[in-house]
């Protein structure tokens, strides 16, 4: 393999194509991307591009790399082998890096996440990942018991650093770990890799002015080292074209005006190289887009600084306490969003990170069946929804909302004046966050329009996520049936369980404390499916025997007590609760995922039973589709106060 200068010389954004032959198997999703026709180098760079979540992820990636002029060049990624620390310790760095980031500015640290540094970027070939991800499974497994537990860490502050350092002899072990894994990882991927010889330390800040220094390091000191920690060895990788560049997050969409210029996406991230700004005009940069692989001109009043590691691939962690692992390899940085409506986030959910979509709420034309005038039937209503706050402000709106005793303050209008208290602490919100404003607008108008089209509500059923809930509440206040409807409260009607990041479900609230925080919702039901009999990383076959048995459940219930249900709850649910309900098998789970992308907030559909046959079948819902488009957060000091 050629050195990584000579590798850095030879990828520039205007290089043209080369193309080499790909090598070794990456699995049985390498092998349905061949049986699609892709050739064998695109496939593996895709599956790696894209963590190895799934096939549909692949293809995505593909898709929009059609023009890439790197897409046939088998250009190894470059890999990093990190110590992150999760549980209260975590918890207290995190409040560091939101308080420091509020008290003085962003600074160095900033662009990557608290962790220690276990060895250098080295590079990995697309084909031999999956033997690396072994490695170093393998090594961990044999370190567990001796991994040094709790690990000792030293404030050391200077002028321009400071961070928490390993105890030297407890460092001494952990780089014979990084050692471990070296081998393993000549032996098993032929690949080179380099353990850390300097201190080890978790960097708390550097790079910053020095006035800043009192107040960082008063921060510092309120971090307590001694908390509990299961510190887990995680592994990303980077495009080794943009190892040296600038990322940066788009935020305004462009369309080009010559064919020089870049088309913009909010949400995507650009890459840009100082080296290439020396020929621009003023007021416009060069850059290369990371979901399309191609370069131009951009206005560079359109983006905004991002944090380095936003745009690093996620390929597994391991705990040195547990023998399962907390996270298995495969997904990008972040969790999967309900929607699946980031095309990067085939997954739930970066991660985060803000969405690039236009949410465009009409009904899907395959749900279109000609309406005629008919006798009351028995109907099923089922609505994603409302806009969520993780979607519009990002995966950190936590730190920007919570202070450090925890209270809730919010930095936007479009942000919820209170939220329901939580038992378990404002961090459940992670996994389990509410609408905003706007999307409890969208949910009253919902409510309004059935209102209007004398559309008679009997029954309303949510998932436990808290964003449907509030959903389906204020549906009920459009309907003005706030209060005397009230809300049951479904497990059973929660998405699929593979699209939740981490080991563990949301902690949900509890209908009770809904009720207390003025939900309309029913403490006195019995949930058909509880919480206990879901499970983590269910199959898809699981899930969508689950929806059609909760659906069917439900239906029975209100059997001749009402015509009208409504459930709210995912995008998946209009399309999991309904298709086998009209007699249909369930689509694959390609397919399906092709469906519910298409499913905006609030997206809504109707089901009628016909006749008494148990058959049932999709209508014209009764009311008009609803669009919103997106409006991006204003700075007048920034936008108005330029010289």
């Amino acid at each position: 393999m050629a050195a990584k200068e000579d590798l850095y010389t030879k990828v520039t954004p205007r290089r043209q194509r080369q193309n080499r032959p790909g090598t070794v198997k990456h699995g049985s999703n390498l092998d349905v991307l061949l049986s699609m026709g892709f050739p064998k180098t695109r496939a593996l760079k895709a599956l790696v591009s894209t963590g190895g979540r799934s096939v549909q992820a692949a293809c995505d990636w593909l898709f929009s790399h059609v023009d890439d002029p790197f897409l046939d060049d088998p250009l190894p990624r470059e890999y990093v082998l990190y110590l992150r620390p999760s549980g209260p310790l975590l918890h207290q760095l995190s409040h560091f890096w939101q308080q420091s980031r509020v008290t003085c500015g962003k600074n160095k640290a900033h662009n990557i996440f608290p962790h220690v540094t276990l060895c250098q970027f080295f590079m990995c070939a697309d084909g031999k990942l999956e033997a690396l991800c072994e490695a170093l499974q393998s090594t961990v497994g044999q370190w567990r018991g001796r991994f040094p537990s709790p690990l000792p860490l030293q404030l050391y502050t200077s002028s321009n650093f400071i961070g928490l350092f390993v105890d030297e002899q407890v460092a001494e072990v952990l780089k014979t770990f990084a050692s471990d894994f070296s081998t393993e990882a000549a032996t098993k991927a032929d690949v080179r890799v380099e353990p850390h010889k300097k201190q080890l330390h978790v960097t708390l800040a550097y790079h910053f002015q020095p006035d800043h220094l009192p107040a960082l390091e008063k921060l510092a000191k309120g971090v307590d080292v001694s908390l509990g920690c299961d510190w887990l060895a995680v592994l990303f990788s980077r495009d080794i074209r943009f190892a040296n560049h600038e990322t940066l997050r788009v935020m305004y969409p462009y369309a080009p005006q010559n064919e020089d210029e870049l088309e913009l996406v909010p949400g995507d991230f650009i890459f840009m190289s100082p080296v290439e700004q020396n020929s621009t005009s003023e007021g416009w940069v060069y850059g290369t887009s990371l979901s399309t692989g191609l370069s131009g001109l951009l206005p560079e009043n359109y983006i905004n600084r991002a944090d380095e590691c936003d745009t690093w691939v996620f390929h597994g962690s391991h705990s040195f306490l547990s023998c399962a692992s907390p996270s298995a390899s495969g997904g990008a940085v972040g969790g999967l969003c309900d929607g699946l409506l980031d095309g990067r986030l085939l997954d739930d959910r970066s991660p985060g990170e803000p969405s690039s979509i236009n949410v465009i709420c009409q009904p899907m034309q395959v749900l279109r069946v000609n309406s005629q005038s008919r006798l009351p039937k028995r109907t099923l209503f089922v609505c994603r929804h409302g806009e969520r706050m993780d979607v519009v402000f990002g995966k950190h709106w936590l730190s920007q909302c919570f202070d450090a005793k925890g209270r809730y303050i919010r930095t936007n209008l479009n942000m919820p004046p209170s939220l329901p208290a939580r038992s378990g602490g404002y961090r459940d919100y992670d996994k389990d966050g509410p609408i905003t404003v706007f999307g409890a607008t969208q949910a009253r108008l919902v409510g309004e329009a059935l209102l209007e089209s004398n559309t008679v509500i009997d029954f309303v059923y949510s998932s436990p996520s808290l964003r449907c809930v509030q959903t389906a509440h204020n549906i009920l206040k459009g309907l003005q049936q706030e209060g005397n409807i009230m809300i049951k409260v479904e497990p059973g009607l929660f998405e699929w369980t593979k699209w939740v990041s981490g080991t563990s479900l949301p902690a949900w609230i509890p209908p009770a404390d809904l009720a207390a925080a003025n939900l309309s919702v029913d403490t006195t039901y019995r949930p058909h499916i509880p919480i206990s009999k879901l499970t983590v990383s269910e199959s898809y076959d699981t899930y969508i025997s689950r929806s059609f048995q909760v659906t069917r459940e439900i239906l029975t219930d209100c059997k001749n007590m009402g015509n009208n249900v409504l459930v709210v709850a995912h995008a998946s649910s209009l399309e999991a609760c309904t298709r086998q309900m009209q007699g249909l098998t369930p689509q694959n789970s390609k397919d399906f995922v092709q469906v519910v992308r298409k499913i905006p907030y609030l997206g809504f559909c109707a089901c009628e039973e016909q006749g008494e046959t148990g058959v049932w079948q999709l209508v014209d819902p009764p009311i008009l589709p609803l669009t919103h488009g997106p409006n991006h957060s204003f700075n007048w000091r920034e936008t108005l106060l330029q010289d």
